[in-house]
């Protein structure tokens, strides 16, 4: 079982429809490399107890065999992002505010996902209330990279990278604020996609008509994967407004890319600092796409990026104040919030309503901007974080290279042009650094043209850098 548990989603979906496999099987499997390997790195939490979990995949095999399939993801076992809620588990968030509080009823996604056939076996760790690039918490500890336990994971989806990159989970379902489903794809050596605005809905909600910063999505070991996942996701909701029309992936992905063009703007002509090494690495790797027929030209900075960093911070700290408020008025409860919480409440609380108009206009001049880069480009690229993996026990990066960090997101700011406008990006795997660490390039396409970047990601994913690597916890089990 461990050649399947080390396949596509796809793959292990196929065994179970033709019944090659059971879903009994595969769980038990999954159960036992969760045992192996979730000690070391703790990137799955809450889990299910494994009698209730093999009783329900036998209930998946047994209608299978009824003819009552109810989706490609019939009999696979998911853990769900610990900021969604699911059925029966706890939603923490990484708070001890909420540890113990179980959810009543699936998120509109994770219903989608359930409805498709997953079975929920638990949660993946994430950082407090999504906050940083860095899953730890006082609920649930922290979370250690696939490729390296004692280093970073990424976040704030870092348990579900992590989880998947060591075959623990055949696809995985993430959140993206501010690179939360690229850089621990990136740092994990697999894929993560952040969708369009409107592409994977939340929800109903209070803030419905604001335009959030945040977006669900998937990850996933290979592209077509992605576009699985994202198909059963995505749909517009009545209750929504905003919705993107449901679209089908998986069966235009394999389209051939020859004559599009990609826009590499490296580091932002400078702005950007990174740890030696990453520039180099994903330069390289861009190197590699003329062998699709897809031509790429380094291009000038199209914006100011001051000024996207200003519009940034403005609107996710209005964005967070708004979410975190309630609890920072509480003296008790924000005794418990984390520095980073409570500077993001302040910080949006300082702000004047003029602030906020004035960084909404930035966001909308650049995403005109981006509209007349991508006018003649198909996408623009840049690698998925600015630092190579670091250690485990830091809360936040205090610099980069020379360059000190002024906030504790900084570090991440490579990501802010895709998230601050709502555009469709995707970390693909760019290889590795001297210390045996992996990074991704994030490839960024136009509002609404999701398709497209997954045909781009499917053409790279024969030719990605270090396509058989296997990380180190893995290597014992390969015989098995």
């Amino acid at each position: 079982m461990q050649e399947v548990l080390a396949g596509d989603a796809l793959e292990q979906a196929a065994l179970i429809a033709g019944e090659r496999i059971s879903a009994e099987a595969l769980m038990q499997a999954t159960l036992e490399r969760i045992g192996a390997l979730n000690p070391r790195v703790n990137a799955i939490v809450s889990l299910r107890p494994a009698e209730d979990l093999l009783a329900e995949a036998r209930a998946a095999d047994a209608a299978l065999r009824a003819g009552q399939r109810k989706g490609w993801m019939h009999g696979l076992p998911l853990a769900i992002k610990d900021l969604e809620d699911a059925a029966g588990l706890p939603t923490s968030k990484g708070s001890p505010l909420l540890a113990g509080q179980v959810a009543a009823a699936d998120s509109l996604m994770v219903a989608r996902m359930r409805a498709a056939g997953a079975i929920i076996i638990g949660k993946t760790n994430t950082p407090e209330f999504g906050l940083g690039s860095h899953t730890f918490n006082p609920v649930h500890g922290a979370t250690g990279n696939a490729w390296d336990p004692a280093r970073s994971a990424g976040g704030s989806s870092g348990g579900a990278a992590v989880a998947l990159a060591l075959g623990m989970l055949p696809v995985a379902d993430g959140s993206d604020m501010m690179g939360s489903l690229r850089n621990p794809a990136g740092w994990n050596h697999v894929y993560g996609m952040r969708p369009s605005w409107g592409r994977v809905p939340d929800g109903p909600g209070e803030e419905s008509f604001l335009h959030p910063l945040s977006t669900n999505g998937p990850m996933a070991r290979s592209p077509r994967d992605l576009a699985a996942l994202l198909e059963v996701q995505s749909g517009p909701h009545p209750a929504m407004p905003y919705g993107l029309p449901k679209e089908r992936f998986l069966n235009r992905i394999a389209t051939p890319v020859a004559g599009r063009r990609i826009a590499w703007l490296g580091d932002w002509g400078g702005a950007y600092p990174m740890d030696p090494g990453i520039l180099d690495t994903c330069a390289a790797a861009m190197e590699l796409w003329p062998q699709t027929g897809v031509r790429v030209d380094a291009v000038a900075p199209p914006f100011d990026p001051a000024l996207l960093w200003r519009s940034w911070c403005v609107l996710r700290g209005f964005a967070v104040a708004g979410r975190l408020g309630p609890l920072y008025d509480a003296p008790e409860k924000r005794a418990q919030l984390k520095p980073a919480a409570i500077w993001e409440v302040e910080s949006g609380r300082s702000y004047s309503t003029e602030d906020i108009r004035a960084a909404g206009l930035i966001r909308s001049h650049w995403y005109a901007r981006a509209a007349e880069l991508l006018s003649d480009y198909d996408a623009f690229a840049l690698p998925s974080a600015q630092l190579w993996p670091f250690d485990r026990g830091v809360v936040h990066p205090q610099a980069i290279g020379a360059r000190a960090t002024d906030t504790y997101h900084r570090w991440m700011e490579v990501v802010v042009p895709a998230s601050l406008i709502g555009l469709p990006a995707i970390s693909l795997p760019a290889g590795f650094g001297a210390q045996g660490l992996p990074i991704g390039v994030q490839i960024v396409g136009r509002h609404g043209d999701d398709a497209g970047l997954l045909q781009l990601a499917q053409a790279w994913h024969p030719m990605r850098p270090a396509a058989d690597a296997v990380p180190a916890l893995l290597q014992p089990l390969a015989g098995g």
